[in-house]
């Protein structure tokens, strides 16, 4: 008889629970969310697990990776996927997710996840923490602008370097203005010296990396959206088509059909944001900047943008990005104009 187990993971405990083939509850337990600590207990139970189910989250990552490395038979699951298979649950308790997980890897009724590698994991770390840096700076400027907004005093066009200066400049005949503005000023200095050192770690991080040099032979693509999307997809070889790119990162439409309805909507918008940002910014540029290489790509969206505007032509150019770039990495081929049209 096979058994199968789900976890559902807590920031100090996880539940576990145990069934066999008839969907029986075999063995619960609440046991530390520590690698080491559910290894041993899935060892002691004196029977192999055809199948250990575990939804993908914050800790998911660094179990999963252990449980892998033991051998044991771990699954990691899409979230978007157990939620809505749990949506007819009417008492939601940890307990009973795992229950839940469990009766889903014994049905065989989940879709299993990519677990990135501990270097991919590491660069969306550094892009994330560049992204929050970087959010709080402009934080710090728009509330400077409209704090003197109010009193008459507008900030207009500055740059990096000037912005202090025509903060100063602004708030000098002002004293009360003056000690806000030299408050939030030093603050944004801060920022600013570490989003310069976000940027330089970035670059550095693009000409190190093989894959992101590759995807930077594509018109429009930069550092961070080498980074990002090299990240994301992590290991080309577990996509049997580029195609897969798109409904990947949700740049693809939702589509609804039911007897004799059949709709399409807008993309799906499900998967990695970042990525979908990131392809999305390329295509803004390679759309309305001049650039070399991509004339015929240019051309093709521009078609579009006559037939149902720019901004859908924005998200079908980012689509088509994401398929040519996972074929570059796939091929481990740098960007071919004639090809990529």
């Amino acid at each position: 008889m096979d058994y199968y187990a789900g976890i559902d993971v807590s920031l100090e405990c996880s539940s576990v629970c145990v069934v066999d083939t008839t969907g029986k509850i075999i063995r619960e337990a609440k046991v530390a969310s520590e690698p080491q600590a559910l290894i041993d207990w899935f060892h002691a139970l004196g029977f192999e697990l055809a199948r250990i189910g575990l939804e993908a989250g914050p800790l998911s990552q660094w179990l999963y990776a252990a449980m892998m490395q033991e051998g044991l038979a771990i699954e990691l699951l899409e979230t978007r996927h157990v939620r809505d298979a749990f949506k007819a649950m009417t008492v939601k308790s940890d307990r009973n997710d795992a229950r839940n997980i469990a009766q889903l890897m014994r049905l065989g009724w989940f879709r299993p996840v990519h677990c990135k590698s501990l270097a991919a994991q590491e660069v969306r770390a550094m892009l994330t923490a560049r992204k929050l840096v970087q959010s709080k700076l402009l934080d710090v400027e728009n509330s400077l602008r409209g704090i003197l907004r109010g009193f008459g005093l507008k900030v207009g066009k500055t740059t990096k370097t000037n912005f202090a200066s025509r903060i100063e400049e602004l708030v000098k005949a002002h004293p009360n203005l003056k000690a806000i503005a030299k408050a939030l000023l030093r603050a944004h200095a801060v920022l600013l010296a570490e989003f310069n050192a976000f940027e330089k770690r970035v670059r550095k991080l693009s000409a190190l990396d093989a894959k992101a040099r590759l995807l930077m032979s594509t018109p429009a693509v930069g550092s961070i959206v080498s980074l990002t999307f090299a990240s994301a997809i992590d290991d080309p070889s577990r996509f049997t088509s580029s195609k897969k790119a798109g409904p990947l990162f949700g740049l693809t439409p939702k589509k609804y059909q039911s007897g004799e309805t059949d709709c399409s909507g807008r993309i799906s918008k499900t998967g990695d944001a970042s990525v979908r940002e990131a392809l999305y910014e390329a295509a803004h540029i390679m759309l309305t900047k001049p650039l070399k290489g991509c004339s015929k790509l240019k051309s093709w969206a521009m078609q579009i943008a006559k037939r149902a505007g720019l901004r859908k032509a924005k998200v079908a150019l980012a689509r088509k990005l994401s398929v040519i770039m996972l074929c570059m990495l796939k091929n481990n081929m740098p960007f071919n104009p004639a090809r990529a049209a």
